[in-house]
């Protein structure tokens, strides 16, 4: 029988690439890695990690071995987090959610859910799609609330213990543009018509669509400020300092920008809701999801909330158009 400790450790040596690192994060010592390793091998008959001038590296029946190990610790991880729940003493519910769903689709849903059960304990952790995958992964979350672009879900959603992925919506980036922009009026665009542009950067996830688009435009945007929130870009944005690519889900009121929609194809975030995929889901769960759904869908129907808001001070000087 595969001892499930010993799986446990593997998966560490197979993240950190070393007995050592892997000794350090499981508070082991490097010895005590080795021989743990070493009495799998035996148990299995098949060696499943080689030292190398690289560090460690996993054979094919190590790989094989880890892949089964996360499954395994998963599910292990959400049986836990279940009979933990058994004695509580009143029903509790713990939903992740990613910034700007959080704030304009959360909202929606958990009024309708608090008023039909108020007795539920909720908890609401702010993490990104990669963390909050993984939450529900493990137990640590009833569900989240979390989007990808283009490809899979982010590593937290990926493999056979990975959660059940509910489609909610699409979330189309826009242009956001000062209000005097050249193209400030404009029904819809194409990124390179923003080549000249200096950009301000809301998300690393964005950057990426960016440089992506416009490297088939064939231009290098030149950056004039970075930041991690969509709210304080769009106020940069208004202050005249650039031009930016904000989801539709995000888009600020009262922002002093205007949002103008790209050309087809449109890049998009593709955002949904994230449950266990094996146990029976909890109906307090499966209540929000519902919830969570019919927000997604009031939200697709409405106009985006930061069309053209009024002119910042400061952001067209004399009236002159924003350019290049």
């Amino acid at each position: 029988m595969i001892d499930v400790h010993r799986l446990r450790i593997l998966r560490a040596v197979a993240e950190h690439g070393s007995f050592n690192r892997a000794a350090t994060t499981l508070r082991l010592t490097p010895s005590a890695v080795s021989q743990h390793i070493a009495a799998l091998e035996r148990g299995l008959g098949h060696p499943v990690a080689r030292r190398s001038t690289r560090g460690v590296e996993l054979t094919e029946a190590g790989r094989l071995l880890v892949e089964t190990a996360e499954t395994v610790t998963a599910e292990l991880d959400l049986v836990r987090s279940r009979i933990d729940r058994l004695a509580a003493d009143r029903a509790r519910l713990t939903v992740a959610t990613f910034t700007s769903g959080g704030r304009h689709l959360l909202p929606r849903a958990l009024a309708a859910f608090v008023a039909a059960r108020p007795g539920v304990e909720l908890t609401v952790v702010e993490a990104e799609p990669e963390v909050s995958l993984a939450m529900v992964r493990s137990g640590a979350a009833d569900l989240a609330l979390a989007y990808h672009f283009d490809g899979p879900l982010p590593a937290g959603g990926a493999g056979p213990a990975g959660p059940a992925w509910l489609p909610l919506m699409e979330d189309p980036l826009y242009a956001v543009l000062p209000p005097c922009h050249r193209l400030a009026q404009r029904e819809v665009l194409e990124p390179a018509e923003l080549g000249g542009d200096r950009w301000v950067l809301g998300c690393l996830k964005t950057e990426a669509f960016l440089r992506r688009y416009a490297d088939r435009a064939g231009f290098e945007p030149r950056v004039a400020a970075s930041t991690t929130d969509y709210f304080f870009a769009q106020a940069l944005v208004g202050a005249g300092v650039g031009v930016s690519l904000i989801p539709r889900v995000a888009l600020a009121p009262a922002a002093g920008s205007a949002a103008v929609p790209l050309a087809s194809p449109r890049p998009a975030r593709h955002i949904g809701v994230a449950t266990p995929r094996r146990a029976p889901l909890d109906p307090h769960a499966a209540a929000l999801r519902d919830a969570l759904r019919e927000a997604a869908a009031a939200a697709s129907d409405s106009e985006p909330v930061g069309a053209c808001g009024p002119e910042p001070v400061g952001a067209c000087g004399s009236g002159a158009e924003v350019g290049p």
